[in-house]
């Protein structure tokens, strides 16, 4: 399924009290910027498919674990092998949470900036 308004309306309202959010369509899902860097993404198809994910790792990807989040993973197709890529989904408490949504936000801009 591809990115729709909504998603795109849904996640830029979610994150409205960063500076400058912004969005980019890329290979079937969506990347969220504040002032121009990434940290976070919409998964748009796949077993994660309308799943929000921010940037993080070492403290914050613990933290986010923590918090019952799960990484971002997916089998190499050529080596059968897993890939697990430096992204968590945002814990459920946070889904409808535009603050706490941004707290993790800014955990991640500072990790990742």
């Amino acid at each position: 399924m591809a990115v729709s308004a909504e998603d795109i309306a849904y996640v830029t309202d979610l994150f409205s009290d960063l500076p400058a959010v912004t969005t980019r369509k890329m290979m079937g899902g969506l990347s969220i910027y504040s002032e121009g860097t990434i940290f976070a993404i919409w998964m748009g198809t796949g077993e994660l498919e309308g799943t929000l994910m921010v940037k993080a790792t070492d403290d914050l990807a613990q933290a986010l674990e923590n918090d019952g989040a799960i990484p971002f993973t997916y089998t190499n197709k050529k080596s059968g092998k897993t890939v697990t890529m430096p992204y968590w989904s945002l814990p459920d408490s946070a889904l409808d949470d535009p603050e706490s949504a941004c707290d993790w936000a800014r955990k991640s801009l500072i990790q990742n900036g």
